[in-house]
């Protein structure tokens, strides 16, 4: 990206920001947890541009900075939404902090009794440190755009206040970040962007066990990411998913059948199943399905009109369910090492085959698409209603038409069926995903925020 690239990026976030107010929404925290604050009932309630023009940036980030694959930019999502909510609960009276709640997560940095904070500044404030150093391998480019939207994000929220109240709203964002990223840095996934096919993995060998697939035949991706640690902890010992069909060549199996369908469900598809495959293939380059969802998340939250508190209490809840639901997943995929369709498919079915997207480098079963769907898929249908509807624009840059939905089951349906469109997935690998997906988002909507 030139200089000229950067300014431009500058100039739109001033004018798009130029209209933000000194809007500090200091309202008494939960009872539970009291810190004096002034009074603001006569205060309008801040709105959600600040943590939105972050993430939009964010999305743009995981598709230029090398090694966030799918899992890896759930994780970043979800420490992202953490440091966002905490660095605001405490201008909502009925908030709760995570601290406490996510797992191995204490002792979160409080406000100041009696002291005012600007919330939107500390938020901002949060949001630009956590992703800085959630995306230390950004190109210089990036870099400067990061540290361009926090000042520019900064100079628009201080017009007529205290400059104290500046400093002490920036230092908390600040003590935010550190507190969650020192966490962070301790659940196993740290330097996931770093090693992404560690070469001392030797997968296991046998006719149902996974192998490298064409066009490029990579080694395993994130074979060890199962093991981090999950951000919401199972009340029960978590047990393994529905088993899928045993593996067989026969032609009456049930593991045959269900490789033909895929074959030929691909070498029969509609114009529109084609569509639906390639809008949801999310591959390298782009801001992966777990940054789809959450852009989903972002539109959803400027349709409505959410505040700061609220937005802030949907991005942690939505970030929280990808990053678990990649963790679950990528252990049930190494768990169980099951083989691609395109690799049955060409030896026991047409070793001529192709399947319509490239499969990725990792094992069938479970769906990465379906759980992290699923999950999300979850936690809004929760926020907004099962009924309601929506329009999903992300991809219409891309040349792609808005596609609409009438609830979030149909979005998750139609995540998971892409995948078998696509000639990368079993149907069941979809269905059980979307069902531990499913699970998982119920897990982090036991919380309070």
């Amino acid at each position: 990206m030139t200089i000229y690239a950067v300014r431009s990026w500058c100039i739109f976030l001033f004018i798009s920001l130029i209209v933000a107010a000194c809007n500090k929404e200091e309202q008494a925290p939960s009872p539970e947890n009291t810190i004096a604050v002034a009074d603001q009932s006569a205060r309008t309630p801040a709105g959600a541009s600040i943590p939105v023009s972050w993430y939009q940036l964010e999305f743009k980030l995981i598709k230029e900075t090398p090694g966030f694959t799918p899992p890896v930019a759930a994780r970043a999502l979800a420490y992202t939404g953490i440091a966002l909510h905490e660095a605001v609960v405490w201008s909502d009276r009925n908030g709760h902090s995570l601290s406490g709640q996510l797992n191995g997560l204490y002792n979160i940095p409080r406000p100041e009794r009696g002291k005012r904070y600007n919330w939107e500044i500390a938020a901002n404030s949060a949001m630009a440190d956590i992703i800085t150093r959630l995306y230390p391998n950004v190109n210089a480019a990036n870099a400067a755009i990061i540290k361009a939207q926090d000042s520019l994000n900064l100079v628009n929220l201080s017009g007529g206040c205290d400059q104290d109240e500046v400093n002490r709203s920036v230092n908390f964002g600040k003590q935010i970040s550190a507190a969650i990223y020192a966490w962070s840095a301790t659940d196993g996934g740290k330097d996931g962007y770093l090693n992404g096919f560690p070469t001392d993995y030797i997968p296991p060998v046998g006719p149902a066990f996974w192998v490298p697939t064409p066009p490029a035949f990579q080694r395993a991706l994130l074979p060890y990411w199962g093991n981090n640690r999950l951000l919401v902890k199972p009340r029960y010992p978590e047990t393994a998913p529905v088993q899928h069909p045993v593996f067989s060549t026969d032609t009456a199996s049930a593991f045959y059948k269900a490789a033909y369908y895929v074959y030929n469900k691909v070498n029969t598809l509609t114009p529109e199943e084609n569509t639906t495959a390639l809008y949801w293939a999310d591959g390298g380059g782009t801001f992966t399905p777990p940054g789809h969802l959450l852009a989903i998340t972002a539109q959803l939250v400027t349709d409505e009109g959410l505040n700061l508190t609220q937005s802030a209490t949907l991005f942690a809840q939505a970030g929280i369910s990808v990053n678990d639901a990649g963790i679950v997943c990528w252990k049930y995929k190494y768990k169980y090492n099951l083989l691609r369709p395109v690799t049955y498919i060409q030896r026991h079915i047409n070793a001529g085959w192709g399947s319509l997207i490239a499969t990725p480098p990792f094992p069938s079963y479970t769906s990465g698409h379906a759980s992290f769907t699923g999950a999300a898929g979850t936690v809004l249908a929760e926020y907004f209603g099962n009924a309601y509807t929506f329009t999903d624009n992300q991809k219409v840059a891309e040349g792609f038409a808005p596609r609409s939905f009438g609830n979030f089951q149909q979005m998750i349906d139609e995540a998971s069926i892409s995948r078998i469109y696509g000639g990368i997935h079993y149907q069941f690998d979809s269905e059980v995903g979307a069902q531990t997906g499913r699970e998982v988002g119920l897990r982090v909507l036991s919380l309070r925020y």
